[in-house]
């Protein structure tokens, strides 16, 4: 019989893998300035004749000004972070095998993969 178990997969922190994160966050922090800045031109089209669709615009800039300032966060914590610490990246789940007479005890231990740039360092069982 299968299963599905949760597995925690895990990043280890390099020069390089510390360069890519600042890279993508700097670009989704970039992203969302663009659309700031395009929802508030069109806030400003809207705003006189529209009112209700005037505060939607608002509120949907306010929304991503929220999400700057987190990716703003994140970039700070990714430069103060030491080489060799790792970070949580996702879970996925996999398929596990189970029969008559395993000790589900085991079966049951958290699982864990640790990426390091790119490539799977070590698969933990605690």
């Amino acid at each position: 019989m299968n299963i599905l178990h949760h597995v925690t997969v895990k990043q280890t922190i390099t020069e390089t893998s510390k360069q890519e994160l600042i890279k993508q966050f700097t670009e989704k922090k970039k992203r969302l300035e663009q659309e700031c800045d395009q929802l508030y031109f069109e806030y400003k089209k809207i705003e006189k004749t529209s009112k209700s669709l005037a505060t939607q615009y608002l509120k949907e800039i306010d929304k991503r000004r929220e999400k700057i300032k987190l990716v703003e966060f994140q970039l700070e914590q990714v430069n103060i972070l030491p080489l060799g610490s790792e970070l949580k990246e996702k879970e996925v789940e996999a398929i596990i095998e189970v029969n008559v007479g395993d000790n589900w005890s085991e079966i049951m231990k958290e699982k864990t993969i640790v990426i390091k740039d790119g490539i799977i360092d070590q698969i933990r069982l605690r």
